[in-house]
Formats: C-alpha cells, sequence, structure tokens
C-alpha cells in the first residue's frame, strides 16, 4: 500500500470572463480547474491538485511544498 501524503495548498479562486469560475494553486505550475460555482471549483481543484501531485510521484519528481507561508483569507486595505 502507498504512502499517504497530506499536504495543504493555497488556492485562488476567481470569477470566470464570461460565467463561473477558476481556480488554481500557485505553488503548483499549470494546475487550474473551474466550476459553474465557488463549491464547485473548489471541489475540481482539489481533485486536480490530488491527481498533479499523483504524477509528479509517478514521474519520480519533487512535490512542491508551501513551507514557512503564511496565509490570509481576506485582507481589506483602505488607500487615501
Amino acid at each position: 500500500m502507498a504512502d499517504l501524503i497530506n499536504m495543504k495548498y493555497t488556492i485562488i479562486i476567481e470569477k470566470g470572463k464570461e460565467s463561473g469560475y477558476v481556480a488554481y494553486a500557485p505553488a503548483l505550475k499549470g494546475c487550474v480547474s473551474q466550476g459553474m460555482t465557488k463549491a464547485e471549483a473548489t471541489r475540481n481543484i482539489k481533485e486536480a491538485i490530488e491527481v498533479y501531485i499523483e504524477a509528479l510521484i509517478e514521474d519520480g519528481l519533487p512535490v512542491p511544498t508551501e513551507v514557512g507561508k503564511d496565509t490570509i483569507e481576506e485582507l481589506e486595505v483602505v488607500a487615501k
């Protein structure tokens, strides 16, 4: 049985240009997905990340991490 890898990644969800939402993981170059709702985009990017990491492992490549990174959910900025 293969060892399980449990990692956390930052994902960005943006409103699509025409419809729905686009989600991507900046630490995983090219790992992008989409969905009609934010929840669907989140589910889809989670699956995409899992497949992405499995492919890296199968190819013997290193799995990127986000160690030492602080995450802020939302930051409100007021400029004069």
